[in-house]
């Protein structure tokens, strides 16, 4: 078998194609594991902020910078804050999952029928009228309660489900030292931190502030096209 012919071409393909698709897809990767990212959301623990299907933007260096494909750290500037949107892997099983802080190291945190309190004191709500919520379909509406949750850094809209059974009430708990205390805002239907507990400093990948596109999965993947490239509450 004559192999001089093919063992050049196989050589020119490789340096000229194969290894700089190689080192681009590295590279992208590593980008991605570091830098910054996008995060399909699969349920509706976040509703009405997020809805299942959409894929949100993750600022990874908001916080700190990482070593692609790790948690180490190897610098901080920032922490995060109360209201902020983030992304983290649960400390339960490591799911990756997107959830709004609420609590932060030392802050004392309690739920009394669905409504917050930090460090003893009351969030003022603000009721809002199912008609404002054009993010949960109009027939669904009925079935929910709506309210605008008033974080001193961060109102932000909030929704429960009467009919649900769920953890309306929970603690008082104090948040360790370098940990963050997570809640869904679909309150009456979100896995958050009243059952894995407070999440360390170290899970949480990076903030999430816009959602980038969205599909409707209940109607075959068709695009929300009006949910493209908007900010989060």
């Amino acid at each position: 078998m004559n192999t001089s012919r093919w063992k050049p071409a196989a050589r020119r393909f490789w340096l000229e194609w194969l290894k700089p698709l190689l080192v681009i897809a590295l590279v992208t990767t590593a980008v991605r594991s570091a830098l910054a990212d996008w995060n399909d959301v699969p349920t509706g623990s976040m509703k009405p902020s997020i809805l299942e299907g959409d894929r949100v933007w993750v600022n990874k260096l908001a916080y700190d910078l990482k070593v692609p494909f790790t948690t180490w750290h190897l610098a901080e500037w920032s922490d995060p804050a109360r209201g902020e949107v983030v992304v983290f892997f649960s400390p339960g099983d490591g799911t990756r999952m997107v959830k709004r802080v609420i609590g932060l190291p030392g802050d004392v945190v309690e739920l009394r029928e669905n409504r917050l309190l930090l460090n003893g004191r009351a969030v003022d709500y603000a009721a809002l009228d199912a008609t404002t919520v054009t993010a949960i379909p109009a027939p669904q509406r009925p079935r929910h309660d709506f309210a605008s949750e008033h974080l001193p850094e961060h109102p932000h809209p909030v929704m429960a489900t009467p009919a649900l059974p769920a953890q309306r009430s929970f603690g008082p708990t104090k948040v360790p030292a370098g940990h963050y205390f997570m809640l869904g805002d679909n309150r009456d239907n979100s896995l958050d931190s009243r059952y894995y507990g407070p999440v360390p400093r170290e899970k949480i990948v990076g903030r999430s502030t816009a959602v980038v596109l969205s599909l409707d999965r209940e109607r075959w993947f068709a695009p929300r096209w009006e949910r493209w490239f908007t900010a989060m509450p």
